[in-house]
């Protein structure tokens, strides 16, 4: 199968890196060491190409309407220039994906979506809106998107930004420019960090890109997909297709607080009479043997979940993992055991995330 190329994938073969298929995408997995850019991420600042993402824009007189019936929260009591994170859901209230929600003006929204589900997505918005009220455009080929993240990134960033980006709020979007080339910069992120994310023309990518590691001289390092995961995980944020599927509610995954019950969108009947099956949770362990998604977690000899993505904790030192687990056996402290290669490894049900830097 013919994989996408983004704008910026000549650059990351001449930086070096190991690229791999994700989602129809030939992508960066690593350019040097997972572990050396997890902690850039995490003491200075990582600069990763996200142009694989979806980018669909809804606009229209319409446009809110279709999107509150389109997700489980409601987008149209959102201000200009903020950001929301939503979930799109099936008829029977599974999880078709996660996404951000971006109001650009009172009749203009974008809709960030993970890569695997663009098309899913794109077909749900469109069939859901009002076809007479909305244009729903998809730019995910035309454009590209690239994060800076980590606690240098706003040091960074303003020194090539036309924006006060000191004054940015978490989860808010601005239009300006960066390094001269038009772009929406949010204060958003998929790493526990500060940092933004810059959606830009596909023809301005390499400028940007360029541009921002040149401005952090030492301080900014290339980043792939292996320590964007484990970023994630520390941060307790759910992975499509991980954590979240078609066959896990968002009772299941957490969520009750975005579900908008006195709305109508497509699931919602179904969210009407669903209790939550599983519950979400975090696990600490012990050592240094990581319980990887898919180990079956028991409390005695009863099983009574799975874990979902585990790793050893580059930061915390200690594996970690996130698990969906049966209703009644996910209190804050409750001990399990997860079975790695027939070798059962305690693990304790602790708080979320499990990192977390002040805002």
């Amino acid at each position: 199968m013919d994989l996408h190329r983004t704008a910026l994938a000549a650059i990351h073969e001449r930086l070096g890196a190991h690229m791999v298929p994700f989602s129809g995408w030939l992508m960066p997995l690593r350019y040097t060491s997972d572990l050396a850019e997890h902690h850039a991420v995490r003491n200075r600042a990582g600069l990763f190409d996200l142009s694989h993402m979806g980018q669909i824009e809804l606009s229209g007189p319409s446009a809110a309407a279709g999107l509150d019936r389109a997700l489980v929260t409601l987008p149209s009591t959102m201000g200009v220039g903020r950001a929301r994170y939503s979930l799109i859901v099936t008829e029977e209230g599974g999880i078709l994906d996660d996404l951000i929600v971006y109001r650009l003006a009172e009749e203009e929204f974008l809709v960030v979506a993970n890569a695997g589900n663009r098309e899913v997505v794109l077909d749900a918005l469109a069939d859901r809106s009002d076809s007479t009220g909305t244009q729903v455009i998809d730019h995910t080929f035309s454009r590209a998107m690239i994060a800076l993240q980590g606690p240098e990134s706003e040091a960074v960033a303003s020194t090539l930004a036309d924006v006060d980006l000191a004054a940015l709020p978490y989860y808010s979007v601005v239009t300006g420019t960066v390094a001269g080339v038009p772009a929406l910069i949010a204060r958003t992120g998929y790493t526990g960090e500060h940092g933004f994310e810059f959606m830009i023309g596909a023809e301005g990518a390499e400028a940007v890109w360029q541009a921002l590691l040149a401005a952090g001289d030492e301080r900014v390092e290339a980043c792939g997909l292996a320590a964007r995961d484990t970023l994630r995980l520390e941060a307790s944020m759910p992975l499509y297709g991980n954590e979240l599927t078609e066959q896990i509610t968002p009772f299941d995954a957490g969520f009750e607080r975005l579900v908008k019950l006195g709305h109508d969108f497509v699931g919602r009947e179904a969210l009407a009479r669903t209790t939550a099956t599983f519950e979400l949770v975090g696990l600490a362990g012990e050592g240094r043997r990581a319980a990887r998604a898919g180990s079956a977690l028991f409390f005695g000899e009863q099983e009574v979940g799975r874990v979902t993505s585990g790793v050893l904790s580059p930061t915390l030192g200690h594996p970690i993992a996130l698990a969906l687990i049966e209703q009644g056996h996910a209190e804050l402290g409750d001990r399990l055991q997860a079975d790695v290669r027939g070798s059962r490894l305690p693990m304790t049900v602790v708080e979320t995330p499990f990192y977390s830097r002040t805002r």
